[in-house]
């Protein structure tokens, strides 16, 4: 009897997670963006909200936060209910940072959140003006040196990965 019972109670926990997994999404569901619109990590949200909304048979929508490293955003995502209508998406890497560039913090990512999936990964490039003097990395050393002070790079802010990853250039070049 007691196998029995054990087996009834399976079998109806499985009905109610199967009963509760079709159901969902029953609304709309958020996809929270740390980022301004256009960039890459918008680009990806905007390809994944659509085929999630055609998968699930519900809007997606895209709700850019940018600002402060993504702590704007993540700090958005962290105060919605945990329910599921709410997702974040943003770099795993970019979410390491902002815990060392910020004391206080309203969130901990590894408190806050739960891993979903990874759903891309990108890289970084070293790109110069087409009419710049430098053609290779060892020549854009030399102009740095040759012009201290004078030469820039583009980032998506301070503390972001490619911001850090600049820095890191620079004191690896001595520029």
């Amino acid at each position: 009897m007691g196998k029995r019972l054990g087996q009834l109670a399976a079998a109806l926990l499985l009905l109610i997670t199967l009963t509760a997994a079709a159901q969902y999404p029953a609304k709309t569901v958020r996809i929270i963006v740390p980022f301004p619109p256009g960039g890459g990590v918008d680009i990806v949200a905007r390809a994944l909200g659509e085929k999630l909304s055609q998968r699930l048979g519900q809007p997606i929508v895209i709700d850019n936060k940018p600002g402060a490293g993504t702590t704007i955003g993540t700090d958005a995502a962290a105060k919605s209910a945990p329910d599921g209508y709410t997702l974040l998406v943003g770099p795993i890497g970019g979410q390491a940072i902002v815990h060392l560039m910020f004391r206080s913090l309203a969130f901990d990512i590894r408190r806050d959140f739960a891993p979903v999936s990874r759903i891309g990964h990108g890289t970084i490039a070293l790109v110069v003006p087409a009419g710049s003097r430098a053609n290779s990395v060892k020549e854009l050393i030399a102009l740095a040196k040759a012009k201290p002070g004078q030469l820039t790079f583009a980032s998506s802010g301070t503390g972001a990965l490619i911001h850090l990853t600049g820095e890191m250039f620079k004191q690896a070049a001595g520029i």
